[in-house]
């Protein structure tokens, strides 16, 4: 497939450490919001300040929802930020809240920034590393590449696409060459717990490290 020549921009966000690699079933209808945990349901009320909705959410897809939410909540977290896809379902009963059976779980947070992120909508690719911290952020307007005790490296970049659902972000700018990796993997972060969908591989001259990423509301796959 072609790759794509993009320009660049900001954002932020911290992950590491993979897990085996899955295919998701059909996403459905992707949303973000918060979840609390009420008489043992897991209830998700959406970010959308106009048509906020409260969902109970069930797992029946084995996409390992509840058993990461369930961690985070045991940790001692009352709410967790979560941006995943299901398929609605019918109430159980008249007074019950409408179902969610999630069906793809694209990130899972108990700290950070939540539907209180100003970028929330416009991110197409977030990728980030701990030990030393890294991160980067795509959107339609480019990539940017922060690191401590850095400026911001704002960077024009290459997209290709490869096999298995894998990615491929690439940059020569300032004699250096930046290259990341994403494949569909499931990662945790070593020191928040925070669930993603994708693992990540940041190469700046070939030093390698290692990361976690999700797709931002822009991109689903």
């Amino acid at each position: 497939m072609r790759p794509l020549l993009f320009m660049l921009f900001p954002l932020l966000g911290a992950c590491q450490s993979f897990f085996a690699a899955q295919q998701p079933p059909a996403v459905g209808e992707r949303m973000q919001g918060e979840v609390r945990r009420e008489a043992g349901t897991l209830l998700l009320t959406t970010c959308l300040s106009t048509q906020e909705q409260t969902l109970s959410l069930q797992d029946q897809s084995d996409s390992g929802f509840n058993d990461d939410a369930n961690a985070l909540f045991a940790d001692g977290a009352t709410r967790l930020f979560v941006d995943i896809g299901g398929r609605k379902l019918g109430k159980a009963s008249a007074d019950a809240y409408p179902r969610l059976d999630v069906r793809q779980v694209y990130r899972i947070q108990n700290e950070g920034h939540g539907c209180d992120d100003p970028a929330l909508r416009s991110l197409t690719l977030r990728a980030s590393g701990n030990e030393p911290f890294w991160n980067i952020a795509i959107s339609p307007r480019g990539l940017l590449l922060e690191r401590p005790d850095q400026p911001p490296l704002a960077l024009p970049y290459l997209e290709e696409q490869l096999p298995q659902g894998q990615l491929n972000f690439s940059s020569e700018a300032n004699q250096q060459r930046l290259e990341l990796w994403i494949a569909p993997q499931r990662c945790v972060d070593s020191a928040s717990g925070a669930v993603s969908h994708l693992s990540a591989v940041l190469s700046i001259d070939g030093q390698r490290q290692n990361g976690c990423a999700y797709f931002g509301a822009l991109r689903n796959q």
